[in-house]
Order: structure tokens, then C-alpha cells, then sequence
């Protein structure tokens, strides 16, 4: 099965925790903090591996979890960063956001990289917490949390010319005799199910590569037969060849082959229209094909160019291919719609809610409070000194926290939770 569409789950990792230690032996306070930070947690990064050419290794893994960072340490020393989760894609794929639908990154050429979920910086050690007014403190932070997402990955072929049509027309034999690919060809539909690449070189020393895709069929639009794994990948080429059996071989009318396939493109994304198209008349040498194409030239009119060609005998191929290259050397790039100028940079930082913290109620009466920043917050703190415990309600009444509990009705006595765990609400 060829996979050209995932969804997976990465998360940063956590920073490491900050440490609460003192200089003198017994940790006695009045000898000073020594508590190190911890170290920052590992991003996922994809770079792009031009050696890959589908997303099959992701089928087998889905979940890809960063190293957290190293905790901090006594005698000041801070834990060490966490190394990188490095994961290869293949050239042509573009990450998307599934919970938001943000395009994230589009990568497209080899060694290119981009962070798609970010670690956590390190939790402070008590050495950050000195003040005149307390100068050895028993106070630290856990690492902060490493960025989660759920992310879809979708590929789409980089390839300057795309050829089209109905299953069986001869793309693969096209292919495999312009250039040195070698796609698997038989006399059955859906013979390709994995784009197969080629470089082809002219006479005049021009190349470009030429994808041989999945065969189209009607309703492909909508995702009937190999559907959107095909129209996925023919919105990067920059010009399209449209190649038909004019046999007649299968039982299929030349014609009503090359409307259907045109009103394919046309549904799936009115922007392939733009693309120039090449007319090729495949299978000549079979005896019926002269009439029939002169009966689709009859049906096509004079305004569309058709190169008539047997891949088989070679015959017609040199024009074709002049042709091609001459027309890949006046059109432009077709950037992908739906990566905007903002959604091309991928994005670095952790994306907070527009409140920093929801109050809701249980069905058995207690207070839910959630949020990312306030969550966030609740996962750094270290609940099992007096200290950190007193800092984490200051900053919860900062946040206007215990004012809203209040407004809501909320009274003394009343179970406060939080994730997991539950508190006491105390005017």
C-alpha cells in the first residue's frame, strides 16, 4: 500500500527540573543555594532525506517523544541540554497542523529542516531564587513541557512534468523509455500505486524530471479509486501531459477519456487549470488509431496541439520532448494554494489560548480549572516543598484566578481540581 498521507503525534520533550540543594554538607540553609537549572528538552525536527520517496516508514511508527533535558545538579551545576529528535521525510512533504489546519512547513529540498514541536526550557534551580530578603531559599522549578501536536503529513511529488490519464494509456512505458526509470508495467489497471520519477535529457543536453503518477478515473475528486493520492501530487508539476490511448484498446472513447480527466482536475482544484497541458496521442502504432484521432481532432478542434507518439516504438518522442522543455523554460513556479506567506515560517513558539485558564463544574460540585498557561504552570511547580507550593497560588491570584472562583460562587471549603488533583478553595 502506498502511503502518501499520515497523521502521527510528537511532543518536545520536558526540561529538566531545577534543583534545590545548598554549599554546606546536610543542606544547611544558611551555607547558600547550589541548586543548578535543568536542561532544556529536546525539539522534533524534520529535516528532508532525498534518499525517501514515500511516508511508508510512518505507518509503522506514529508517536515520536523527545528526550527531556537533563536535571540540575548541586555545586550550581546545571543539567545538560537534550539532543534533537531527528526524523527524515521525503522531499515534497508538507506538514499540517490537525487540530488547527495550519500549514506548517512544505519541505521540499534536501537538508531541509524544521521544528514542529518545541522543547521545554529547563526548570530553575534555587540558586535563581536568592534574594537579600531570603537568601537560600527551598524553592525550584520543574522543567516546563515540551510542545505536544498532532500533525498530518501529506506528500506530493516534486517533479517538473506530471503525466496524466486513465489507468493503462502507457505513462509507465512513456517513463521508462525517455528516461532511466524503471516503473513496474503490466497489462492491468493500477499497475503504478507509487509515483515513479525520471530525469529525462533532451538531444540539446535540457533535463527535467518527469513523475509517471497513479492512473485517474471518474469521481477521483472525491477520493474514488486512487483519487486524491494522484491530484495530491500533480499540483506541484509545472506542466502537464495529458497522455491518451487512441487505440481504443480498453473499450474507452479517446474524447470522453480526455474530458473526464480535465474535469477531474478542474474539480479538485480550479488552479491546475493554469498549468499548461501537453496532448499526447499514445499507441499509434496500432492500426485503429489513425481514425480515431482524426475523429478527436474532429471533437478537440484545431486550437489544441496533439503530439501523436508510440512509447512503445519510440515514434514522435523527440518532438515531444523538445517541446516539453521548451515550455518548462517560460513557466513559472506554481506555489501550493494553500500555504499562505504566514504558514510557509514554521512556528516556534507555544501557542497559548486566548484565556489563560476556564472555570467549569463537576457534576459533583467542585470547580474544574484548565488552560494551557495555567496547566503549564501547575506542571512546573514542585509540589512537595512548602515554597513552591505558596509561589504557585500567588501566581494563580495574579492570574485573577482566585477573584473569578469567587464571582462564580465559589466558597470557602469548596474542592478546587486541576488536572488530577484536587485542592481546598480558602477565603
Amino acid at each position: 500500500m502506498f502511503v502518501d498521507q499520515v497523521k502521527i503525534y510528537v511532543k518536545g520533550g520536558d526540561g529538566g527540573n531545577g534543583m534545590v540543594a545548598f554549599r554546606r554538607e546536610k543542606y544547611v540553609p544558611e551555607g547558600g543555594p547550589a541548586g543548578g537549572d535543568g536542561g532544556k528538552g529536546a525539539d522534533v525536527v524534520f529535516i528532508v532525506d532525498e534518499g525517501l520517496r514515500t511516508l511508508m516508514d510512518f505507518r509503522y511508527q506514529r508517536h515520536f517523544k523527545a528526550p527531556r533535558g537533563e536535571h540540575g545538579m548541586s555545586k550550581g551545576q546545571h543539567g545538560k541540554n537534550a539532543q534533537d529528535m531527528v526524523v527524515k521525510v521525503p522531499p515534497g512533504t508538507v506538514v499540517m497542523d490537525e487540530d488547527t489546519g495550519q500549514t506548517i512547513a512544505d519541505l521540499v529540498t534536501h537538508g531541509q529542516k524544521a521544528v514542529v514541536a518545541k522543547g521545554g526550557r529547563g526548570g530553575r534551580g534555587n540558586t535563581r531564587f536568592a534574594t537579600p530578603a531570603n537568601p537560600a531559599p527551598e524553592i525550584a522549578e520543574n522543567g516546563e513541557p515540551g510542545q505536544e501536536r498532532n500533525l498530518t503529513l501529506e506528500l506530493k511529488v516534486l517533479a517538473d512534468v506530471g503525466l496524466v490519464g486513465f489507468p493503462s494509456v502507457g505513462k509507465s512505458t512513456l517513463l521508462s523509455v525517455v528516461s532511466a526509470a524503471r516503473p513496474k508495467i503490466a497489462a492491468y489497471h493500477f499497475t503504478t500505486i507509487v509515483p515513479n520519477l525520471g530525469v529525462v535529457e533532451t538531444e540539446d543536453s535540457r533535463s527535467f524530471v518527469m513523475a509517471d503518477l497513479p492512473g485517474l478515473i471518474e469521481g477521483a475528486h472525491e477520493g474514488v479509486g486512487l483519487g486524491h493520492q494522484f491530484l495530491r501530487h500533480i499540483e506541484r508539476t509545472r506542466v502537464i501531459v495529458h497522455v491518451i490511448d487512441m487505440s481504443g484498446m480498453e473499450g474507452r472513447d479517446p474524447y470522453e477519456d480526455y474530458v473526464t480527466i480535465n474535469n477531474e482536475l478542474k474539480e479538485y482544484n480550479l488552479r491546475l487549470t493554469e498549468r499548461p497541458q501537453i496532448i499526447v496521442a499514445n499507441k499509434m502504432d496500432i492500426p485503429e488509431a489513425e481514425e480515431n484521432l482524426r475523429i478527436f481532432k474532429e471533437q478537440v478542434g484545431d486550437d489544441v496541439k496533439i503530439f501523436p507518439i508510440s512509447a512503445v516504438s519510440r515514434q514522435g518522442l523527440r518532438d515531444l520532448l523538445f517541446t516539453i522543455a521548451d515550455l518548462l523554460e517560460t513557466t513559472p513556479e506554481f506555489p501550493l494554494e494553500e500555504i499562505g506567506q504566514e504558514a510557509t515560517n514554521v512556528m516556534y513558539k507555544f501557542q497559548k489560548e486566548e484565556k489563560p485558564f476556564i472555570i467549569t463544574r463537576d457534576s459533583d460540585g467542585a470547580w474544574v480549572l484548565s488552560g494551557a498557561e495555567l496547566e503549564k504552570l501547575f506542571k512546573m511547580t514542585d509540589f512537595s516543598r512548602d515554597e513552591s507550593i505558596r509561589r504557585f497560588s500567588r501566581q494563580m491570584r495574579g492570574m485573577g484566578i482566585d477573584e473569578a472562583l469567587r464571582e462564580r460562587g465559589a466558597k470557602d471549603g469548596d474542592t478546587v481540581r486541576i488536572m488530577k488533583y484536587e485542592f481546598e478553595f480558602i477565603e
